[in-house]
């Protein structure tokens, strides 16, 4: 487990960065979208905000950010209360919520001086060379000329994150900041948002996408259907999880006929493929049976629980992982 986010607040400021309590957003008509919220963001994590799109996480993002107000509960930013200390505290806060607001008829680099030019704290004698930084920090120095309306999503999503970058930030809010990207820049993102954490930032990243959560986070939530589930480390909550039996044999169905016999569950074959859930005996006595009754195993080992696992045995409904 990466250790960043184990420790304690590196400034000796609050040891979380964000703190709900009973957090609720019950919109007019009486849709519930939230519902009694209680999320703990340790300072110096990558945190993922996780869940299927519509299980609250915007809604929950908006109203962290002052957007939109809680129908019930709390809400600490930093250690202050939000949003009545929202003038304090989003000057240390940099975010992408929804896709980047953009003048589609100026440049790229002028949609960042024109961000930059509106934070009361930034000095104007250091703005072109902050722009600069940021635009090179997301790879658009060379597009830094073009019209943002001729930019692909993907170019927009990292122009949107280049403006959250513009100013040291102690917290960053992150809603799907891969949207649009194609696969090289998904890993450009992450691995920026791995330096930003060693330089000391906290990371909040809203995702549908487990596999991204699992590679870059050290801490998760997962959501669902406006409900928190789980929140902890990202190791332990997949240790949360049982891993799947699996056996690679050409003989599938032989396979298949001997693990139901000795009792194990959920068995499913796919080409040489042969899994189920973890059998509650020793798997040498697995494989012994397999081989007495003539199946040819190449193969045979328990892996490990991944989060999608985790995911599925805490709510019982599968996950869009692909988007």
């Amino acid at each position: 487990m990466d250790e960043r986010g184990r420790g304690g607040p590196p400034d000796g400021g609050p040891a979380s960065v964000i703190d709900t309590r009973g957090l609720t957003k019950r919109y007019r008509g009486g849709q519930l979208a939230v519902d009694g919220l209680d999320l703990t963001v340790p300072a110096g994590s990558v945190f993922g905000f996780l869940g299927p799109n519509g299980s609250g996480k915007t809604t929950t993002i908006r109203m962290l950010m002052g957007l939109i107000e809680p129908t019930a509960g709390t809400v600490r930013l930093l250690g202050r209360p939000m949003p009545r200390a929202a003038r304090t505290v989003l000057p240390q806060v940099g975010a992408l919520i929804e896709g980047p607001a953009l003048y589609g008829f100026l440049s790229g680099r002028d949609n960042l001086v024109r961000y930059d030019s509106a934070d009361p704290t930034a000095d104007p004698r250091t703005r072109h060379a902050r722009v600069a930084a940021a635009l090179d920090r997301v790879g658009l120095a060379a597009a830094a000329g073009k019209k943002a309306k001729a930019y692909s999503l993907g170019m927009k999503q990292r122009l949107g994150l280049a403006a959250a970058l513009l100013q040291p930030r102690r917290l960053l809010v992150l809603d799907e900041p891969t949207n649009g990207l194609d696969p090289q820049g998904m890993r450009e993102i992450r691995t920026l948002v791995r330096e930003l954490a060693a330089d000391g930032t906290t990371v909040f990243l809203s995702s549908h996408l487990l596999d991204e959560i699992e590679q870059v986070c050290t801490h998760a939530a997962v959501m669902a259907q406006g409900r928190l589930v789980v929140q902890g480390e990202v190791a332990d909550l997949a240790a949360g999880a049982r891993g799947r039996l699996v056996v690679t044999t050409p003989d599938p169905a032989e396979a298949t006929r001997v693990l139901k016999e000795l009792g194990v569950g959920d068995v499913t074959a796919d080409g040489d493929r042969v899994t189920g859930e973890p059998p509650g005996r020793d798997l040498a006595e697995v494989t012994a049976a397999l081989v007495t009754a003539g199946v040819r195993v190449r193969g045979l080992t328990v892996e490990r629980a991944s989060l999608e696992d985790a995911f599925v045995a805490l709510t019982g409904e599968g996950f869009d992982v692909a988007g």
